[in-house]
């Protein structure tokens, strides 16, 4: 027989397979508790925009406060002259000085500040309420609708905030409801376009067409559906809105439009002072640097509610914030 055929025949016939053995058994790791390093304190983990939002926060609480309790922060009365201290530069005294009639400058931009604040928030409610209203509408509902109120906004939209609240005011005349007025009209346009826009991509969501179906009333779709989607930009508007508020009221009391009786009013404080700039910068300069703080405090607080918001900004926020701990 070949070698061929010797090797044919072994293939076929049966093989005998020997036992595996076993493999030997490997002792378990012994179990060793995971050792953190140390947690960072909170203040560490802040970056500098957070930092600047929580300092805007403060100056934000403190002319809420001022406003509310006026005579907790000023040393004297808005109403009291002193004709010894005439024009009297910063001291222990005066802090900030004092005007033309005597009266301590601290003091009445302690006692503006309620005046200036009630006219921005007043302003922003009044704007959002209206354009939000009116932007949801038209996001909605669509068809002609739409068309004709959005033709009307931006119409409303190419005229200048200023000019259009001084246009209002020197037509109806200088007071605080006036002011409030004409500084919430310049800005519905602003919230109905976000909002309409907002809108526009949440009526075809499947949760809205789920609501449809279930017969729910167009109102209560609106309430409770497309509303609630929409606070969080409601919210920044609003914040950002405030300061833009204070601007445009204040410059109308500056220009004689706003609030100008015996109550104090920044802007108006403005427009006092200004024949007395080159010998009393005083009387200027604080006024001024108190619409400022306010103005950026507002805005930067707006800003860092818009990332705290945005489930985008929040997720890089948390990336962050583990690479810088890690």
């Amino acid at each position: 027989m070949s070698e061929a055929a010797e090797s044919t025949l072994a293939s076929r016939l049966p093989t005998t397979h020997e036992p595996e053995q076993p493999a030997p058994a490997v002792p378990p790791l012994p179990l060793t508790p995971i050792v953190r390093g140390p947690v960072a304190p909170w203040y560490r983990r802040l970056g500098l925009a957070d930092w600047l939002a929580l300092l805007s926060s403060v100056i934000v609480l403190w002319v809420a406060a001022s406003a509310l309790w006026p005579a907790a922060f000023a040393p004297y009365a808005p109403t009291y002259m002193n004709s010894d201290a005439i024009l009297s530069a910063p001291s222990i005294a005066h802090p900030f000085g004092t005007d033309q009639f005597g009266r301590d400058v601290l003091s009445l931009v302690v006692f503006g500040a309620r005046q200036s604040l009630v006219m921005g928030v007043c302003s922003v409610l009044v704007s959002c309420i209206v354009g939000v209203a009116l932007g949801i509408a038209t996001g909605y509902f669509g068809g002609t609708f739409d068309l004709v109120v959005m033709r009307v906004v931006d119409v409303w939209m190419s005229i200048p905030n200023m000019l259009l609240a001084i246009s209002l005011s020197a037509a109806l005349g200088p007071s605080p409801f006036t002011t409030v007025l004409c500084v919430s009209v310049t800005f519905v346009p602003r919230y109905a376009r976000v909002l309409r826009a907002q809108t526009l991509g949440l009526r075809t969501r499947p949760f809205i067409l789920a609501a449809r179906a279930a017969g729910a009333s167009h109102a209560s779709i609106l309430r409770r559906h497309i509303l609630p989607h929409c606070i969080a930009t409601i919210v920044v508007l609003a914040t950002v809105g405030i300061g833009q508020s204070i601007i445009i009221g204040s410059s109308l009391s500056f220009l004689g439009l706003g609030v100008n009786d015996e109550r104090p009013d920044w802007g108006y404080l403005l427009t006092q002072g200004r024949s007395y700039l080159t010998v009393a910068w005083w009387t200027v300069t604080y006024p001024g640097l108190a619409i400022t703080a306010l103005v950026i405090s507002a805005n930067l607080i707006g800003d860092a509610l818009r990332r705290w918001l945005d489930p985008h900004s929040v997720q890089h926020l948390v990336l962050a914030r583990r690479a810088r701990r890690s």
